[in-house]
């Protein structure tokens, strides 16, 4: 006779994950809420100690809607002029690195410094900014920035700024959330960066391979002119490739165009 094989007890196996269910916390048949902590915001020498990088992960992340890849911070017009290449396109994002370290990270660094000049700073910012497709870049996404910030971290903050550029709302917003002052520059460098290589590959200049090749290449450029940012101050701003500025400037009268910038 065959041997019967008794059935395993189910009913006492659903009880036994059920009680590690309800030991974890969780009852059965019942969605946990989700309550997001409070987000920290303390004096940002030391940075958020508790997530702080998977915040930087998480603002970096293409998927976070800043409306950077929008812009191409005047590389379309200028590859529409013929001023670049794919022989030369290093060249440019070197510069335009090194131009908005000059032309923006003091306005980081100041709004980082002290939240509550951000009024006194935008205005600057809109003085600086003489370059009408620029200003209006910098107003989009500073704006764009803000209202993503505030509503995923920051709900407290409901009123932003009155033209609200995006170096100054960038720096009160990555002090707010307890991200340090070196790695809040990098952060708004590698934006900036990533913002031109995706918008050369859009644009056909190079593939996407080449790309990722270029950016990790001036990987150290850009981290030596983080680092040097971070010595400069409002004192210190300028506008160091007018070419770029110009070539930015001609956005608008471009025939057709992928962006707005």
């Amino acid at each position: 006779m065959a041997e019967v094989v008794p059935k395993r007890n189910g009913h006492a196996r659903s009880q036994r994950s059920l009680a590690s269910l309800t030991s974890a916390g969780l009852q059965p048949g019942v969605e946990r809420s989700y309550e997001p902590e409070a987000v920290s915001t303390a004096s940002c020498a030391n940075g958020n100690e508790s997530g702080g990088e998977w915040l930087l992960w998480q603002l970096a992340d293409s998927a976070f809607p800043t409306g950077g890849f929008g812009h191409s911070g005047g590389l379309e017009a200028a590859w529409q002029h013929g001023e670049v290449t794919r022989a030369n396109l290093p060249g440019f994002l070197e510069t335009s690195l090194r131009q908005c370290a000059r032309a923006a990270l003091p306005f980081v660094a100041a709004a980082h410094a002290g939240a509550e000049r951000l009024p006194e700073l935008d205005q600057h910012c809109e003085a600086f900014l003489s370059n009408h497709v620029a200003n209006r870049a910098s107003r989009l996404q500073g704006r764009a920035f803000w209202t993503a910030t505030t509503r995923a971290f920051l709900p407290d903050l409901t009123e932003p700024p009155e033209l609200c550029h995006l170096a100054p709302v960038f720096g009160v917003l990555t002090c707010r959330l307890g991200i340090a002052a070196l790695p809040a520059a990098r952060l708004f460098l590698f934006l900036h960066f990533r913002g031109l290589v995706s918008s050369a590959v859009r644009l056909g200049i190079v593939g996407p391979l080449e790309a990722q090749s270029m950016q990790h290449q001036l990987g150290p450029v850009a981290e030596a002119v983080a680092a040097h940012a971070a010595t400069l101050t409002l004192d210190d701003l300028a506008q160091t490739a007018p070419l770029l500025d110009l070539w930015q400037g001609a956005q608008d009268r471009l025939y057709s165009r992928l962006f707005q910038s």
